[in-house]
């Protein structure tokens, strides 16, 4: 009978062969969640033999890792500022860029926290719900044009216990919020150009959807209309946060000058590349 240990062994083997980034750690995850173990109650079981029901529950999460699907759509949850979030193939991962683009939001809202808050193209809500548990004085909108979206967005809303916080509601950008200002609109649109998407990861390419990672043309389009219509819903002083690509900057910053934004930023994300961009109405 196969070990714990020794199950991990072979399958790290196997996530290597396929050209898995950091396969010892995707094994101890996905088996963890396999048996329900977290990966120190996994060291502290090594030695014992694995039953065959048990190695049932493994193989066919194995094989969807070794097919490339993300893990985190798999064990079907990822972390983002302390949150538990159901992830699947209806809406973005969220990524730690995003957690950073959260942080700056709250510490640029220190001195003067919103009442009136705008998630553009939430997915699965993650800033929303960060931002609705972080910045407590703030009303929240998250629109998405992904019906599919919303519906994940808003059961993430509801286990987090942010629901009565956040309004959710089906738009394209700003199509659906006609008449409504905010203190603060915040975004991670899509970016990517066609040929940047096709040399991303498989897990990206092949299982994340395209519409909420690829623009047309440059990668630009959706950033340069959000850019454009931004300052008819933000409030006198209002804050425009928005993540990009990272050699978009110049070409944003521009555009935000053109749109009548006062002042601008960019930001760097943790690999110190122009990330995000700030614009203050």
């Amino acid at each position: 009978m196969l070990t714990v240990l020794e199950i991990i062994k072979r399958t790290t083997e196997f996530f290597a062969g396929k050209g898995i980034e950091s396969p010892r750690l995707n094994a101890e995850l996905l088996i963890g969640h396999a048996l329900g173990r977290t990966r120190m109650q996994l060291y502290m079981e090594f030695e014992r033999p694995l039953a065959e029901a048990e190695l049932e529950k493994i193989r066919p999460l194995v094989r969807r890792r070794g097919q490339r699907e993300p893990l985190q759509y798999i064990v079907g949850e990822v972390e983002f500022h302390g949150l538990k979030l159901k992830v699947d193939k209806r809406a973005l991962i969220p990524r730690p860029e995003t957690e950073l683009l959260v942080a700056h939001v709250v510490a640029l809202c220190a001195a003067n926290p919103p009442t009136r808050l705008l998630d553009l193209g939430t997915g699965s809500g993650a800033i929303a719900i960060a931002l609705a548990t972080m910045l407590p004085t703030a009303a929240v909108t998250a629109v998405d044009v992904s019906a599919e979206a919303l519906a994940i967005a808003r059961e993430n809303a509801a286990t987090a216990g942010a629901a009565g916080r956040i309004e959710f509601l089906t738009s394209d950008w700003f199509a659906a919020l006609s008449g409504q200002s905010f203190d603060v609109i915040v975004g991670n649109p899509p970016y990517l150009s066609a040929s940047e998407t096709a040399e991303t990861a498989p897990e990206v390419r092949g299982f994340e959807p395209a519409m909420a990672l690829t623009a047309p043309g440059d990668g630009l389009e959706h950033l340069a209309r959000i850019i454009a219509d931004a300052p008819r819903y933000l409030n006198d002083g209002g804050l425009l946060a928005l993540e990009t690509g990272i050699a978009q900057h110049a070409r944003l910053r521009e555009l935000l000058a053109a749109a009548g934004f006062t002042r601008t930023e960019s930001r760097q994300d943790l690999t110190g590349r122009d990330r995000f961009v700030f614009g203050w109405r």
